[in-house]
């Protein structure tokens, strides 16, 4: 049973790589890289993998039995490059797909909806057999930035007291990996998210409890927590997307309490706490 992971080099791809290695001889795995050279240190087979490719994309999926399509980062670019990869993929053979889509996506307003629903769809036209892992927010979309939290005293955005149920990025790493290696899961739709649920202000008192500083919450109207991310040096699109995202946290958007992750790892899924240690560290 051959797995190829596309986006192999990127933080979610090289963790489920290292989770698979746990589950599946290293022979099993490919990992499909735009620059295999990055791809070197993985331990496994690596194959040259351009979304604007196809005659590249499809030698590279030859004899590959499940492919693990992650979301391409390129927003605005996503349809057109998964729409490539699962054309590619029908016409290698690949005899299923497992996509990592968006969480809650029929009621989201994210503005990621369009291009995640639109591969859904051309994966349902496809005619392959496919699983999707309808993905929450990682813990570290936070905590990535926890120094300029700590540098400025405050926590800032514009989801009011809307709750989060993210999970750490290698839980849901895990999550895929479970299922790549896990017989009868065509068909299936896993809506994944933490156990556990925590506001913006709950995060700056996790914050404050943990470095003894004060960190409070400041929430602010959207366009005014996008110039603030602007005048951090945000580029303006990407300012945008993550104000859009805030509001969206507050209709509810990334809250989520059915515990298909914990479920599916059979485990409680890592706390918020736990990756805030590990940002500090």
């Amino acid at each position: 049973m051959k797995i190829a992971i596309t986006g192999a080099t990127g933080q979610l791809g090289r963790l489920v790589i290292n989770k698979l290695k746990g589950r599946t001889a290293k022979a099993n795995i490919v990992a499909l890289a735009r620059t295999p050279e990055k791809a070197n240190d993985l331990g496994v087979e690596v194959r040259a993998f351009d979304y604007g490719n196809s005659e590249q994309m499809v030698q590279s999926l030859t004899g590959i039995d499940k492919l693990l399509l992650i979301s391409g980062s390129e927003l605005g670019q996503r349809i057109k490059q998964h729409t490539n990869i699962i054309g590619a993929a029908k016409k290698a053979g690949v005899k299923s797909i497992v996509y990592t889509s968006l969480l809650k996506i029929e009621s989201s307003t994210l503005v990621l909806v369009p291009e995640h629903l639109g591969t859904e769809k051309v994966l349902a036209e496809s005619g392959i057999p496919f699983t999707l892992l309808r993905n929450g927010w990682y813990t570290e979309n936070y905590t990535g930035s926890i120094q300029d939290a700590i540098k400025m005293g405050a926590v800032y955005g514009s989801s009011g007291d809307g709750k989060i149920s993210s999970a750490s990025r290698e839980d849901f790493a895990e999550a895929a990996a479970i299922v790549l290696t896990s017989i009868n899961q065509e068909g299936k739709i896993y809506e994944l998210a933490g156990d556990e649920s925590f506001t913006m202000s709950d995060y700056a008192k996790e914050i404050s409890k943990q470095t003894g500083k004060d960190i409070s919450y400041v929430n602010l109207p959207e366009k005014d927590y996008a110039h603030a991310l602007e005048d951090a040096g945000v580029p303006s699109p990407i300012a945008g997307f993550l104000a859009s995202s805030h509001i969206s946290t507050e209709k509810g958007d990334l809250f989520d309490d059915n515990h298909q992750l914990s479920k599916l790892l059979g485990r409680p899924t890592t706390p918020l706490s736990k990756t805030i240690v590990e940002a500090l560290g």
